[in-house]
């Protein structure tokens, strides 16, 4: 696996990554952290979240698909940081970034209220424990908190859903070229902001995001670098050459093994000069 850099041409690998993909019986995977910032993954944090007795066994199950110490080692994060979880879902994700970011950190678990439909009472038994995490019941463009009071930003599998509408339930945002500029409203100056999708084929209009449930990893970039954030890396990780791109990711032939594009941007340190 590697890393596509944007702006560099040296980089450092990530000693991290290597524990995870061994604790996986995978070769190490060679990650490499954005030219902009150093990582400072803790990867004994990572691995005790990540192996920690009380996930269920329903999520480890899923861990050789979803990859999580790669995904850490790709963020290259702290703990006791601020996460902003954008679609959480049910909470795969939830319960290792709560546990990795430990007592003095914060998960904001943000779905729209049409997801309770399908959630039911999977949220209460998920939050159960997880008292540093808070949920935040709210459209993708309109988030509920406060101006760049984030330090990570996350929206994993998920930004094909602003062209998604359920049937019979609300709409999961009001305007969906409002929802990047909202994510970088509520982070700080220099936060990351990584991205995970299903990928659609390369000129796909972005309303196959309501068919499919993919997107062409070229509009996930415009939506960024338009929002104001800078593409600082993107991941091979989730490739798989076998995708056709076309299939309904919910497809048997497919579903839990989509190409998926992994992306990292950065909210700029600094305004821009005028």
């Amino acid at each position: 696996m590697k890393q596509h850099l944007i702006f560099a041409s040296a980089a450092l690998a990530l000693a991290g990554c290597a524990t995870g993909n061994q604790m996986a019986g995978r070769a190490p995977a060679d990650v490499i952290p954005p030219p902009s910032m150093v990582s400072e993954l803790d990867t004994a944090a990572a691995t005790n979240a990540i192996d920690n007795p009380n996930r269920p066994e329903t999520d480890t199950e899923r861990d050789d698909l979803r990859r999580p110490m790669d995904v850490l080692a790709f963020m290259g994060i702290p703990t006791g940081v601020s996460i902003l979880e954008m679609e959480a879902g049910g909470g795969y994700f939830t319960e290792i970034f709560s546990r990795y970011v430990g007592e003095d950190g914060k998960v904001y678990m943000q779905n729209p209220a049409s997801f309770d439909a399908f959630l039911g009472n999977a949220l209460e038994q998920r939050l159960d424990g997880l008292d540093n995490v808070e949920y935040v019941k709210a459209n993708f463009d309109e988030l509920p908190l406060e101006d760049a009071s984030m330090d990570v930003a996350t929206w994993f599998q998920g930004p094909h859903e602003l062209w998604y509408s359920p049937e019979g339930s609300d709409a999961l945002v009001t305007n969906p070229d409002d929802s990047f500029p909202e994510i970088f409203r509520v982070l700080k100056p220099g936060a990351r902001f990584v991205v995970i999708d299903h990928s659609a084929p390369e000129g796909s209009p972005a309303t196959v995001g309501g068919e499919t449930h993919r997107i062409d990893p070229q509009i996930i970039r415009d939506l960024g670098m338009e929002a104001g954030f800078i593409l600082v890396a993107e991941s091979d990780l989730f490739d798989n050459p076998d995708d056709d791109l076309s299939a309904n990711i919910f497809e048997e032939a497919v579903r839990g093994r989509t190409d998926q594009v992994m992306m990292m941007f950065e909210k700029p340190a600094t305004a821009p000069a005028p």
